[in-house]
């Protein structure tokens, strides 16, 4: 496998391609310069040979810098094996779960290794999403991925496929080939408060009520000031959901709007009936340690010592919550993966994982989720 990456700030072009021929080219950036034909152009002058495939983000990710309004490319000849790239428009089913199903149906099966998916970031149910696409892949094949963003401002976000249009749509990244190992790791570092809540009222991600009391204004009581910059300030305190008291692995939700209309909360996932949710808050130390727990988790997938890409999706509440320290929770992954690995990735609206090898792909918040590549 070879690899390039290069980071184009604004104001700057990025500089000549010496890859050669990339198969594929992960490109995060700006919702709007992802919008702007002039990107594309260098693009496709610095990866005239490989698909590229762009999602816009909170914060870009290359080596052990997070970039704010940059364009990080990482462009990826593989020896050995090679990518299908798949996609469907968001109106092209009547859900995110149809969604996810036409997605995973168009991607081949023979030889599909791993399916590395990226979705637009405000208009889909992410669990659904998820959900629809694993039951359509053989039982072997894992999901990471994640969730495109806007910063923190939750207007619009961009996924595209080798030109700024479509936008509004998901986008699977299949990988083939027995040579090409995979690994994957998932965890967060968010500490609870308050009293676990039945979830006495809910559709699909949208939250009603907890414990019978309008979740709005439960979730206003509890935040105090912060309640009013939502849905921003929801990232600073997500909400742990799990099926009951046997469940070991609770998922994290994070809100992306709010109806003062139906005192409701939408989040990125499903928030199930009769399932228990709580509150969390961060705790600085217990971030960073997640992110390297992640990159351990990795490890067990491989027999290289050290993998040569690593593509790592954070949320955008833990970039809140670090804030000018948010390097070290790369800096950490880094520590772990070693020196000869390229880091690339985003902060994103959803991280799209397993927990563990063992475990089935889920959608999480507020965690540092890490997908490593080799080829034997």
């Amino acid at each position: 496998m070879k690899i390039i990456q290069q980071v184009r700030q604004v104001g700057h072009c990025l500089p000549p391609a010496v890859v050669g021929e990339a198969q594929l080219a992960l490109v995060f950036s700006t919702t709007a310069m992802l919008r702007e034909e002039c990107t594309w152009e260098e693009l496709r002058a610095t990866f005239p040979h490989a698909r590229i495939v762009a999602c816009s983000t909170a914060g870009e990710i290359a080596g052990t810098t997070v970039y704010d309004d940059s364009i990080v490319c990482t462009g990826i000849r593989f020896e050995h094996s090679r990518v299908e790239v798949a996609t469907v428009h968001l109106d092209e089913a009547p859900d995110s779960q149809a969604l996810g199903a036409l997605l995973g149906s168009r991607l081949p099966r023979t030889d599909l290794a791993h399916v590395f998916v990226l979705s637009e970031g405000l208009n889909v149910n992410g669990s659904s999403l998820v959900a629809g696409l694993v039951a359509q892949l053989p039982a072997s094949v894992a999901v990471t991925g994640g969730l495109s963003a806007d910063g923190s401002n939750f207007q619009c976000t961009a996924v595209c496929v080798d030109g700024p249009h479509p936008s509004r749509q998901v986008v699977a990244i299949g990988f083939y080939g027995s040579r090409l190992q995979i690994g994957y790791g998932c965890l967060g570092g968010w500490d609870s408060f308050g009293p676990e809540r039945r979830i006495t009222r809910a559709e699909g991600n949208v939250l009603y009520e907890l414990d019978g009391e309008p979740a709005l204004d439960l979730y206003k009581r509890y935040l105090g000031e912060h309640a009013a910059n939502l849905p921003a300030s929801g990232l600073l305190f997500p909400l742990t959901v799990r099926r009951g008291y046997d469940d070991e692995m609770p998922v994290v939700r994070t809100i992306l709007s709010v109806d003062e209309n139906t005192r409701s909360l939408t989040f990125a996932g499903d928030v199930p009936h009769g399932y228990r949710a709580r509150l969390m808050r961060a705790n600085f130390e217990r971030l960073v340690d997640g992110a390297s727990e992640a990159a351990k988790v990795t490890q067990q997938w491989i027999s290289a010592s050290t993998p040569e890409l690593a593509i790592l999706v954070s949320c955008v509440g833990r970039k809140l919550v670090l804030k000018q320290r948010i390097e070290e929770e790369v800096e950490a992954v880094r520590d772990v993966l070693g020196n000869d690995t390229v880091l690339t990735g985003f902060y994103s609206y959803g991280e799209i994982s397993p927990f563990t090898p063992s475990a089935r792909c889920e959608l999480h918040n507020q965690t540092m989720t890490i997908t490593t590549l080799s080829e034997r």
